[in-house]
């Protein structure tokens, strides 16, 4: 997935946090609901501006910055 199309770093939008484009809901937002127990279908019904493939963005971005890091020796 090219989570590019959904998430978007704006140095004036959450701090420079990654958001969900168009709205002020940061990955880390997402992620944090999903690692509380939230289902996708609780987030979309509390969330309409999000979307199941958003969602997978989020899960997206943070598994390729997870691969970017560097082991520190």
């Amino acid at each position: 997935m090219d989570y590019r199309k959904y998430i978007e770093i704006k140095s004036d939008k959450r701090f420079g946090r990654p958001c969900i484009i168009g709205t002020r809901i940061s990955v880390y937002d997402v992620l944090n609901w999903l690692s509380n127990g939230m289902t996708y279908s609780e987030i979309l019904n509390d969330f309409e501006e999000l979307s199941s493939e958003k969602i997978q963005a989020c899960l997206a971005y943070a598994a390729d910055k997870e691969r970017k890091l560097k082991v520190a020796s």
